[in-house]
């Protein structure tokens, strides 16, 4: 299975899935998928592949992604390799946008896994975090994006430990 996990900025998703993935790195059932983006690594951030533009679309136009979309000004893709990894049985997890859901719903069976924090737990990571201005910032929590519907979806509430919604990612994959 597909695992995607999805939810606005702000929500911890790169927080709790590096958790996750620390909790399962003996698990050979269980992989996590690297996203390669069009932006430069920033400390404590999502553990990405950096590539330029250029390279980004060369890949995109060549095929090398199984999913691959564009959000905030920059291209996000998830390797071809994952389709391998699930076709011997293996279950891939990848933090994804919910534009690609639909697409990645008809090529591989697949769960959702949405990951929220109440609004002003939201705006206050955003702020932490120094990548927006305040206009930006409200932007993001307005933009609402529905799920399809008829997909196997899991919503977590991240409003307490590391640990608890750690555990709570965990159960969402392997369940």
């Amino acid at each position: 299975m597909l695992v995607l996990v999805v939810g606005p900025s702000g929500a911890g998703k790169d927080t709790l899935l590096n958790a996750a993935r620390v909790r399962l790195a003996d698990d050979a059932n269980v992989r996590f998928a690297q996203r390669e983006v069009t932006r430069p690594p920033t400390p404590g951030g999502e553990d990405h592949l950096p590539i330029d533009a250029a390279t980004f679309a060369a890949r995109r136009d060549s095929g090398a992604y199984s999913l691959w979309w564009e959000a905030h000004g920059l291209g996000y893709g998830i390797a071809t390799a994952i389709t391998d990894d699930l076709a011997r049985g293996i279950t891939v997890v990848a933090s994804v946008s919910r534009a690609v859901i639909a697409e990645a719903a008809a090529k591989f069976t697949v769960r959702v896994v949405e990951i929220t924090a109440p609004a002003a737990v939201l705006a206050a990571r955003l702020a932490d975090r120094g990548r927006e201005d305040a206009e930006d910032i409200a932007r993001r929590l307005q933009r609402q994006v529905p799920l399809p519907d008829n997909i196997d979806m899991v919503k977590l509430m991240n409003d307490g430990s590391i640990a608890d919604g750690a555990e709570k990612v965990i159960k969402a994959i392997t369940t």
